[in-house]
């Protein structure tokens, strides 16, 4: 038996979100004495196929087809499930990302396994395969076991460490058999702001809310981001005014985000906002108001006008760049 990792690419390269998938499948392969095997879909060099080795896999499935190029549930869900079962993997694991949830349960049935999707830790020693979760929207964690022969996990980005361990990969083609019926919904189109850090995958997001009382007011909320190489996010109430694009929009149900260090500024800290961002590792609000929810969860917390502190930090981090 061994482990499968889905390694999923962006125009063929590999985010951090899936070194850290693969570092986490090959510290459960470890656990079970057995090797990782990662798959790839696309058009990825051989280099960057082989650099996966780096993280823990022993060998790559690299699968170039035209009909694959572009992300397809179904197919691709056909495809890793077809390898699990030539390698002889009992655990899929694959990025929570947004192609990640889309596969995870259907690779699940495929497999007839237990899927745990959302995963934040490595399964607990012993007989019992116990790990923690996220539940309802990252508003708590659940502990759950996966009974079932078969397990298909999904890995919450930002919550595994990258662990380098040396070696190169080897390289096979895989031919799967791709099936028409997978193809009922296909992508023509994928249009992307390619001048701006991925939402979902940033490991660093400024926020902002009804605080900055405009959209004109919303430049110093792009300069302090481009300086620390973060994305920009905004509340509920702000995409509803059309003030930010809905794709910037982060909470319950908008996009739940993991980053190591979060900025609010000028945000209440509603409940439904909370459950989008409680998986950041560390939270600084900057708000006028003292009573703010937002103070509650922080790790740090500035009581201020978002319109003199914030200018205040935007000189602070070029100084600090400057030197």
């Amino acid at each position: 038996m061994s482990v499968l990792i889905y390694a999923e690419n962006a125009d063929g390269k590999f985010k951090k979100s899936i070194f850290e998938a693969v570092s986490y499948a090959k510290a459960i392969a470890d656990q079970n004495n057995t090797n990782l095997v990662a798959i790839s879909i696309g058009n990825v060099a051989a280099g960057e196929l082989a650099a996966l080795g780096k993280y823990g896999a022993a060998k790559v499935l690299n699968v170039s087809n035209d009909k694959l190029k572009s992300f397809i549930n179904q197919a691709y869900a056909s495809v890793i499930a077809e390898a699990a079962k030539k390698e002889g993997a009992n655990i899929v694991v694959l990025s929570n990302s947004f192609s990640g949830k889309g596969l995870a349960p259907r690779i699940g049935v495929k497999l007839e396994a237990g899927v745990a999707d959302g995963a934040v830790s490595l399964p607990e020693a012993g007989s019992a395969f116990k790990l923690k979760k996220t539940a309802f929207s990252g508003k708590a964690f659940a502990t759950v076991e996966l009974t079932s022969a078969n397990k298909v996990i999904s890995l919450t980005p930002n919550s595994y460490k990258v662990v380098e361990t040396g070696g190169t990969a080897t390289v096979e083609d895989f031919n799967s058999e791709v099936k028409e019926s997978d193809f009922k919904t296909i992508i023509k189109e994928i249009v992307k702001a390619t001048d701006k850090v991925s939402l979902p995958d940033a490991e660093l997001v400024v926020s902002a809310g009804r605080g900055l009382k405009g959209p004109e007011n919303w430049g110093m909320i792009e300069e302090l981001a481009n300086l620390l190489g973060a994305a920009t996010a905004c509340s509920k109430p702000v995409s509803d005014a059309g003030w930010r694009p809905h794709s910037e929009h982060v909470g319950q149900t908008g996009i739940a985000v993991s980053p190591n260090l979060y900025i609010a500024i000028g945000i209440s800290g509603a409940i439904q906002h909370l459950a989008g961002i409680s998986s950041s590792k560390v939270i600084v609000v900057i708000n006028k108001d003292p009573e703010a929810p937002f103070f509650k969860v922080a790790d740090y917390g500035i009581v201020g006008d978002a319109f003199e502190v914030v200018p205040k930090l935007i000189e602070a981090v070029k100084q600090l760049k400057a030197s």
